[in-house]
């Protein structure tokens, strides 16, 4: 290992591997230079361009490949500072992944490793030594409620959870400030509401994403300060994780024979993985043709083998006139009370085609995602997306549409199957949790 420039600055990147709310953290061997014994991020000196190198690290310290195993979520500003003790100045370039796998292959650089939440550097009860920095370079990746309005690329669920880790994320900090400046619990309560309510409107047409920062506040409430929410945010996302992953379980039990589907839903992508269909067809999702990303997945996946055939959004209905497809089953960004279902633009007209040819449409998702409001609001695209010529034309890109509740045999959650009446229940429960804004 060497200095990568000329400037006297060592140079080097971290990754921050996450997977399910948590990153991976590495422990330093005897194999390294400096800061042995000590946990951090996949690391490595950057011996030339950082965004090839980290990708590099990444495969070297721990099996994975980059755009296999992990994807790009972030990079952020260098992390400079200086180690008085190795007489030398470090340029940290940070990095955040997502990580579909926990499975890790760990280099002689590192002799243990742990997924847990970026908060423990906080705690200064874990026992685990970080190297130096390495909240100050995670912070530089972390979600933001910026990054999670600007998102679109994913689904509800998934920015569900990265609104749980901003507000957890925080949660932490306050509770670290304890040391330095004092306990106050309602000045923290007055900062943390502040900004759940800020992410409560990042994505206003997202019931998930509402009712998980509630149900976090409202358990908090009775204590208040900066540890019960950071406890209660820590609760929240394995809570989260595991309804979806328990309604996807649910849903693959129904999954067999020819299905259909459209746009990328996490949960409904895992729910066709783990059934036994026959064939499956996708509808590419413009504009921004998540659905062809998802097709290509499901080819790509050792562990499925299934024809998938992607298609135009505009032959939805002559797919489902000419293919004898057994089952429409798609994701939901909101259940209306109505029963009704908010979800990518395309949805309307995949289950209204269903409708007319007798085909079931099933609606896979937590029962996190229905919403306590009567009203709606649909978010809309960039109108360049659809044209951007010199022309004098007025452009519609609506990302949502609206599904009627008649359209829909059945909603597929962690309870199991929901007839569309049956939301009800869940309303009156939902709705309990978003009394801490009265507190």
């Amino acid at each position: 290992m060497h200095d990568s420039s000329g400037d006297g600055q060592a140079h080097v990147v971290t990754a921050f591997l996450r997977n399910r709310g948590e990153i991976l953290l590495l422990r330093r061997s005897d194999a390294v230079g400096t800061y042995t014994g000590q946990w951090g991020g996949v690391s490595g000196f950057a011996a030339g361009d950082p965004d090839t190198q980290v990708r590099t690290e990444i495969r070297e310290e721990t099996g994975l490949e980059a755009g296999d195993d992990v994807s790009l979520t972030r990079s952020g500003q260098p992390v400079r500072f200086e180690d008085a003790t190795l007489e030398r100045e470090w340029v940290v370039h940070p990095y955040l992944f997502d990580c579909e796998t926990r499975d890790i292959d760990l280099s002689a650089e590192h002799d243990a490793f742990e997924w847990a939440s970026p908060t423990v550097a906080l705690d200064p009860d874990d026992d685990r030594e970080t190297v130096p920095k390495l909240w100050t370079a995670y912070e530089r990746v972390a979600p933001t409620v910026r990054s999670i309005t600007a998102d679109s690329e994913h689904g509800a669920a998934y920015l569900s959870i990265r609104a749980l880790e901003v507000l957890r994320d925080r949660a932490a900090v306050s509770t670290a400030e304890r040391a330095e400046f004092g306990t106050d619990p309602d000045g923290e309560w007055d900062e943390l509401a502040e900004l759940a309510g800020r992410l409560l409107e990042a994505r206003p047409s997202m019931a998930v994403l509402r009712n998980r920062i509630n149900r976090a506040m409202a358990e908090a409430v009775d204590e208040a300060g900066a540890p019960a929410v950071l406890e209660a945010t820590l609760a929240g996302l394995e809570r989260a994780l595991a309804a979806d992953a328990d309604a996807a379980a649910t849903a693959s039990e129904h999954i067999d024979g020819v299905v259909a589907t459209l746009s990328r839903s996490a949960t409904v992508l895992e729910a066709i993985r783990g059934g036994d269909p026959a064939r499956v067809f996708v509808a590419e999702s413009r504009p921004a043709r998540e659905g062809v990303a998802v097709a290509e997945e499901l080819a790509a996946a050792d562990d499925f083998d299934c024809p998938v055939t992607v298609h135009t959004d505009a032959a939805v209905a002559h797919v489902l006139s000419s293919e004898a497809i057994d089952r429409v089953v798609v994701g939901a960004d909101t259940i209306r009370p109505d029963g009704s279902v908010v979800n990518k633009t395309g949805t309307r007209v995949l289950a209204l085609a269903a409708a007319h040819e007798g085909v079931p449409v099933s609606v896979v998702a937590a029962t996190d995602k229905v919403s306590t409001r009567e009203g709606v609001n649909l978010e809309s695209g960039d109108r360049s997306a659809v044209y951007d010529g010199d022309a004098d034309l007025d452009v519609v890109n609506p990302t949502f549409d609206v599904t009627p509740a008649d359209c829909i045999d059945g909603f597929v959650t962690e309870r199991g199957v929901l007839e569309p009446a049956g939301i009800d229940d869940v309303v009156a429960e939902l709705r309990a949790f978003e009394k801490w804004h009265g507190r």
